[in-house]
């Protein structure tokens, strides 16, 4: 997920890339192997048992056919009874049309309606969303935050989660930052200061960064059924709505808890901190509580001069998550309100990591070790404080999927940092699965997420690859590592980008989003574009990513991005090694030589990035898109994967071989929607009976989900359904078993 976007270049510019280290790259290695006498070997013949919401099946089959029924395994409790949920063969609705209009467009037979845009209240007393600037920053702690991003739906019955349910539940959601008029939709006045010190030369009212830091973080609406039976509106008034905003105070938990490299002036135990902070894709525990990840992080701080106030190790710790010296944030200028009340100035400082105090309890200066964490909220308990789970380690997290569970077996989780030439990794709890922990809420986080080990993936040149474990004392990470020394298990996971350098990880092009196939238990992951591929000495040419090309008079590298896969060795997704290849290729299907993956006009796509299996296999592609953008808006996909290994060798424009899955055609790979112009399309979840189907638009432009007569666009859910009342696909469903 890129920040700042408000349909300008700007999105997809203000990336991340502070990864200075010689680390192998992930292309190189696929060129290398694919001059090795074998390309990939055979299917793994995984088959993971598929999971519903937060009830997963347990028990994997040994059966290897990629078709084979969804089953529960016994567990009658996992899934809704749908019927079949075998996957289809093919997918039979119509593909939407290419659009650059400022509506949103969804497949023949399909409704697309706007629900919970921003600003709405979630609770009485507070005023309807105005076009204009009079809604005050205090009443956003009740109404729905800006840039709605990663989302689930948790059923709901009896006052407790029921993930069959579909009559009433509670949809949780992130908002991951604040659009512009030059940032925020409500104005953003600046005071200039030429004569202050560089990082407060340009100052804001503290007004608007009130409102905008409760435009941050997660909302839970409960949502019940309309009376027609046709998707869902929300409860008003409900004990469940509630607002966690990056003022709400969050709890550290796991072996970074209590570090000296977390104590604050708010927090000298370091135990807890202040806020969650640009949400971006959501997870889900198999317990049942919602996990949202911090990704750009580092965008709202600021850091002035003190590098002489700071080790050496501290430096490059802070260099190597982007924070140089005299950095003053990506125009968020959060720390730069006026207060003479100590306490309001308080509010302000704590992000400004500058080290100005005689020790850590005096100044802010760890305040940005407290974000860019895993954090697990239990929507069902408003009374419960978000947990940062820190032994999953600290990085721009784009968001967090769990394999499917197994009785008596370790729980796996996959995530990826979003930012150019960072890692994939994986956690593995300690402490085995057991059924009985379903709806334990956060005590289950803390049995399984404050206790494991957390790996990163290492691609080799054969094709197959290696999870190395980020544990001190192990791989290297001692006090007498070269660049950055570790002394502890917390250094470790505080800095797990510098741990991964140390252990030689495989640099990728920002990973994004990750999910697990139902069908196959392979692991998919989205990378979503590169423009310096094959233009800087550091990004080759290579065949994981061969395209450096002239995508129409802009000569910027991989601009289409491309989406990869992996198979855990035996199919078990605590095995330290795995296969991968290449699945998809993003390309305009009129860009010939580069459309290595085939695709035509009803199914090309550029720059993918949200990502998402449901439960009955079909996986569905969104992308967020600044290169094809003047023939289609960004859009969603559904799609039909094989298997690792699947597809045969091409070769580019640029000579550069490389390995494509199976070529996509009319059957596999269809567009399903196409959201107004400007956006980017995110966020995605399924009510429990696949009757429904939300997504989220970002940033829209023009007047997309203004108040009638009104300018200012605005960030917003839509809920698809079928015209008939069916469930979604239930068109391509029909092919291979009811599910109605």
């Amino acid at each position: 997920m890129t920040l700042l976007n408000n349909n300008k270049e700007l999105a997809h510019e203000v990336v991340e890339d502070s990864n200075p280290t010689n680390n192998i790259d992930f292309q190189t290695i696929i060129s290398r192997r694919l001059n090795r006498r074998s390309i990939l070997k055979g299917g793994t013949g995984l088959t993971a048992a598929a999971f519903f919401g937060a009830l997963p099946l347990v028990g994997c089959s040994d059966d290897d056919d990629d078709s084979s029924p969804v089953t529960n395994n016994g567990n009658d409790a996992a899934i809704p009874a749908q019927g079949d949920l075998t996957r289809p063969e093919t997918l039979k609705f119509t593909a939407v049309s290419h659009s650059t209009a400022d509506t949103m467009t969804v497949a023949a037979g399909y409704k697309a309606e706007m629900i919970l845009p921003l600003g709405t209240p979630l609770i009485s007393g507070i005023d309807d969303w105005k076009d204009n600037r009079e809604q005050s920053a205090e009443s956003f702690e009740w109404r729905m935050g800006d840039n709605h991003d990663g989302m689930w739906f948790f059923g709901k019955k009896g006052g407790a989660y029921d993930a069959k349910a579909s009559e009433n539940g509670l949809l949780v959601m992130n908002h991951e930052y604040v659009n512009s008029n030059e940032l925020s939709p409500f104005g953003y006045h600046v005071i200039k200061d030429n004569n202050a010190a560089p990082i407060f030369q340009n100052r804001r009212l503290a007004s608007d960064v009130r409102r905008e830091v409760n435009c941050h973080g997660v909302a839970v609406v409960e949502m019940k059924r309309r009376a027609d039976g046709m998707g869902y509106e929300m409860v008003a008034d409900s004990k469940y709505n509630r607002r966690i905003t990056s003022s709400t105070t969050a709890q550290l938990a796991g072996p970074v808890a209590g570090s000296d490299l977390v104590k604050t002036k708010f927090d000298p135990t370091g135990f807890q901190t202040r806020g969650i902070n640009n949400n971006c894709g959501a997870g889900l525990s198999p317990w049942g509580t919602y996990l949202t990840t911090e990704e750009n992080f580092l965008g709202v701080f600021a850091r002035g001069q003190d590098a002489s106030q700071l080790s050496t190790s501290d430096n490059y710790a802070r260099d190597r998550y982007g924070a140089t010296e005299d950095f003053p944030g990506w125009k968020y200028l959060w720390h730069t309100p006026e207060a003479k009340d100590a306490k309001i100035a308080d509010e302000f400082s704590r992000w400004d990591m500058t080290a100005v105090g005689t020790s850590a309890a005096d100044d802010y200066r760890n305040g940005f070790n407290t974000f860019g964490y895993i954090t697990e909220i239990d929507p069902f308990d408003q009374n419960t404080m978000p947990q940062k789970r820190t032994a999953m380690g600290r990085f721009a997290h784009e968001n967090c999927a769990y394999a499917p569970v197994e009785q008596g077996k370790p729980v796996v989780f996959y995530m990826g940092d979003d930012a150019r030439g960072e890692y994939i990794y994986k956690f593995v709890s300690k402490a085995n699965w057991s059924n009985n922990d379903i709806g334990g809420g956060l005590k289950a986080g803390d049995k399984y997420l404050n206790d494991g080990t957390l790996y990163v993936a290492i691609f080799n040149e054969d094709g197959s690859g290696e999870w190395k474990a980020l544990t001190h004392g192990q791989n290297g990470l001692t006090a007498s590592n070269s660049v950055l020394p570790f002394n502890g298990q917390d250094e470790v996971l505080v800095f797990p980008r510098a741990a991964a350098d140390a252990v030689g990880a495989t640099k990728m092009d920002r990973p994004e989003w990750v999910s697990v196939s139902p069908m196959t238990g392979e692991v998919y992951v989205t990378l979503t574009n590169n423009k310096y591929r094959g233009v800087r000495d550091d990004q080759p040419l290579s065949a994981a990513n061969p395209r450096s090309y002239d995508n129409r008079g802009k000569a910027r590298g991989n601009d289409n991005g491309h989406i990869i896969r992996w198979a855990e060795a035996g199919g078990d997704h605590a095995a330290m090694s795995f296969e991968w290849d290449i699945y998809l290729f993003g390309a305009p299907n009129d860009l010939s030589a580069e459309n290595l993956s085939q695709l035509n006009d009803n199914n090309d796509f550029s720059s993918p990035d949200g990502l998402y299996f449901d439960p009955r296999g079909v996986l569905w592609i969104q992308t967020d898109d600044g290169a094809y953008t003047d023939t289609s808006s960004c859009m969603l996909l559904a799609a039909l994967p094989g298997k690792v290994s699947d597809g045969s060798l091409a070769t580019t424009s640029a000579g550069q071989q490389t390995r494509v899955g199976t070529p996509a055609n009319n059957d596999n790979i269809k567009r399903f929607f196409v959201g107004p112009e400007g956006c980017e399309v995110t966020g995605i979840t399924m009510a429990p009976d696949f009757k429904t189907l939300f997504i989220n638009i970002q940033h829209p432009g023009n007047t997309w989900g203004a108040v009638e007569g009104g300018s200012i666009p605005r960030s917003a859910t839509v809920m698809i359904t079928k015209e008939d009342g069916d469930v979604i696909l239930a068109e391509s469903f029909d092919a291979t078993g009811s599910t109605t």
